[in-house]
């Protein structure tokens, strides 16, 4: 389930599993958490949909990260 599509150095919107700990969608934002959904496929849309209607069900609320490093920005 987990997803990758950032690019290097870049932003990462990330939905973590509340359930499963290696699970998450991960989604290129910007440095506020903005996804800009025009660049997503229809199925990365979709998870981006679900991940945000999920979000205290099934998936933590999203935290941006900063590329390669993982390290959370906010």
């Amino acid at each position: 389930m987990s997803q990758m599509l950032s690019v290097n150095g870049a932003y990462e919107l990330r939905f973590q599993s509340l359930f499963h700990g290696g699970r998450a969608f991960t989604f290129p934002c910007d440095a506020n958490g903005h996804v800009t959904l025009d660049t997503l496929s229809q199925r990365a849309r979709n998870n981006y949909f679900l991940a945000r209607a999920t979000v205290g069900r099934d998936f933590a609320v999203p935290v941006v990260l900063q590329g390669d490093s993982q390290q959370t920005v906010h």
